[in-house]
């Protein structure tokens, strides 16, 4: 799949039994292959409940056709073409653990990114500060499902037990793992070890970038 080629479409539709069903037909129909829905129950002012279907999809389609197909299904309020969020926001760089060690990561991290957008890449930074072994490993698993993900990067000041279980399900995943030079066996599951959290931040964008030369993979296992 070309991320290069996505289209992406809002779909409006009553929230009823078979809309879905109807709306992946017409897809497939119109030779268009569905890589990502989310969907969100929206409630209107009227009665109508109705649901928003946020579909990117790929494959030699007419756009025209398949946006007039989609508005004559029964259930189909309205149909809005988007750029994908690939082209907006690009890949994503996943920042968890401790708020403090997070912010540094993440300075790092949005001022290595900001060089690189400016050049015309895309190149996003998400965080979120969390504490506790299983908040922590629920959270490092639910990486698996997020769209664009391309590296993660753990920021404590100590972890392990299921938390670095849950790295190794990342990385067997195809995801790369950062971690900070923290307690506990984390540091000896990630696939890059680095004590300056703002060089980090830096390592994991760099390692993302289509134009930078620094590959994680070629210093797996190794401390900084």
């Amino acid at each position: 799949m070309s991320e290069e080629n996505l289209k992406a479409v809002c779909i409006y539709a009553r929230n009823q039994k078979g809309v879905l069903k109807d709306i992946a037909g017409t897809f497939a129909d119109n030779n268009a292959n569905i890589v990502m829905i989310h969907l969100e129950t929206i409630h209107g002012r009227s009665e109508d409940v109705f649901d928003e279907l946020y579909i990117e999809y790929e494959g030699d389609v007419h756009q025209e056709n398949l946006v007039n197909s989609l508005h004559r299904l029964t259930g189909v309020r309205d149909v809005i073409e988007h750029v994908s969020f690939s082209d907006i926001y690009g890949k994503r760089v996943i920042i968890i653990g401790g708020g403090a060690q997070v912010a540094q990561v993440a300075m790092g991290a949005v001022n290595e990114a900001d060089r690189h957008n400016i050049r015309g890449e895309r190149i996003s930074v998400d965080t979120i500060p969390l504490v506790g072994e299983r908040t922590l490993s629920q959270a490092i698993d639910a990486v698996i499902r997020l769209p664009r993900v391309e590296i993660l990067v753990l920021a404590g000041s100590i972890m392990g037990g299921e938390v670095s279980r849950a790295v190794d399900r990342v990385k067997e995943a195809g995801i790369p793992v950062i971690a900070l030079n923290m307690a506990g066996s984390v540091a000896s599951h990630a696939d890059l070890v680095v004590t300056d959290p703002i060089q980090a931040g830096v390592f994991a964008v760099m390692h993302v970038s289509s134009i930078a030369v620094f590959d994680i993979y070629r210093v797996r296992g190794k401390k900084f």
